[in-house]
């Protein structure tokens, strides 16, 4: 039987104090608590080290919660999370902490009415000042009208500025640690947001375009350069050493998607290899049967090419709620693993844009493979025009058909 599959369950009393490590190796022993413990097991000893490239996909209110500052930004200083695809309200909520403002733990079980007349926002058991969104609106604007944003972009070239700024606003409020953002612009680890209009900061990039910005957000660059990166993965710059390619899912949704299509991207659209992710590592709490993608499982994925089917054993999903298996497994793989020398992808982007480009314009020169015809356009016919009731219905004669 597989290592993986195959646990003995040894229960021994819980001692007065325990590590991190014992907790999850010696008591997490079936159902989701073994899954998160195959989950670390996986991270630390296979994905998080030398020749693996990890993609990082984040949806769900992880950032408001503290997240962003807690976890994500030490594990990018770490080396563990190479680049990201992340909803634009997990941004959005990250630069509240960034700009030195303030949210609050609270209850899930308050007045709405009442805190909406205080002024107040709530986010299940997280508050804040309604001001907490109208400064971080009015740092967006003013900042995103300046030369460096007045033009065309990706995603991840538009993060990379804004947490640039960001970082400097810590510095001059004196923010402690940085949040995730400024993180990333420090560690070269470019962050793609799959639906850029679907947030606080999207509205607030139409905004300005009603002013006269020429800041756009072009979702075929985040595209081309998110295969890009999936590409390069293959060659780890290290002798001997394979490249791989690690899908760390946080809930699922659009950034789930936008991670793993990059594999699709590579053989069913640009005719390049055919092989799929090497490991998928999702934490979700939506069911697989209902059809969604957040529920998506690993084997489903690898019928669309999304996950190398070699590689289903280095597939594990855990069903259970990511603000409790996030800090647990950053806890544990920042224990158990020697930090990675930063990829600094971001500086990269350029190069591995032009590789995928030369090769999908050689492949498309001189085809290995066979490509289905396209099917054919449907010849334009001429009809005579005839007249219909308002359903539809061809009137003829003075009668229906």
């Amino acid at each position: 039987m597989s290592k993986l599959l195959s646990h003995k369950i040894a229960p021994s009393p819980m001692p007065a104090s325990i590590s991190v490590v014992d907790l999850i190796d010696g008591y997490f022993t079936a159902y989701n608590s073994a899954r998160l413990r195959e989950i670390c097991h996986l991270l630390s000893r296979e994905v998080m080290q030398p020749g693996v490239t990890v993609g990082l996909s984040l949806s769900g209110a992880m950032t408001p919660a503290g997240f962003g500052v807690s976890v994500l930004a030490p594990l990018m200083r770490h080396g563990f999370v190479d680049w990201i695809i992340s909803t634009g309200a997990n941004l959005y909520h990250d630069m509240h902490y960034g700009l030195g403002l303030e949210l609050y733990s609270s209850s899930p079980f308050l007045d709405d009415v009442k805190l909406r007349q205080e002024g107040r926002i709530r986010i299940y058991d997280i508050v804040f000042d309604y001001d907490v969104l109208l400064e971080t609106d009015a740092f967006l604007r003013e900042l995103l009208k300046a030369e460096p944003f007045q033009k065309r972009m990706s995603t991840a070239e538009f993060h990379y500025l804004l947490g640039k700024y960001v970082s400097e606003v810590e510095k001059q409020v004196g923010v402690k640690n940085s949040c995730l953002l400024a993180t990333a612009y420090e560690c070269g680890v470019p962050i793609y947001t799959s639906s850029p209009g679907d947030s606080s900061i999207g509205m607030n990039i139409a905004a300005i375009a009603l002013e006269g910005s020429q800041l756009i957000l072009d979702p075929s660059l985040d595209v081309n350069e998110t295969a890009a990166i999936a590409y390069a993965a293959r060659d780890s710059g290290i002798p001997d050493v394979e490249g791989k390619s690690a899908a760390l899912i946080i809930g699922g949704g659009s950034p789930k998607n936008f991670l793993l299509q990059t594999q699709p991207q590579l053989h069913e659209v640009l005719g390049l290899e055919e092989r799929g992710h090497d490991y998928f590592i999702q934490v979700t709490d939506a069911r697989p049967d209902t059809g969604g993608l957040s529920g998506a499982t690993p084997s489903e994925a690898v019928s669309w090419g999304k996950v190398d089917p070699e590689e289903l054993p280095n597939t594990v999903v855990c069903y259970t709620d990511s603000t409790i298996a996030l800090p647990i497994m950053t806890a544990y793989v920042i224990d158990q693993c020697d930090a990675r020398p930063l990829k600094r992808l971001y500086d990269r982007r350029e190069a591995l844009l032009a590789k995928l480009q030369a090769d999908y314009l050689a492949a498309k020169a001189n085809p290995t493979h066979s490509v289905s015809s396209p099917i054919p356009a449907v010849e334009s016919v001429e009809r005579e025009l005839v007249a219909t009731y308002p359903c539809g219905t061809p009137i003829r004669n003075g009668h229906r058909k």
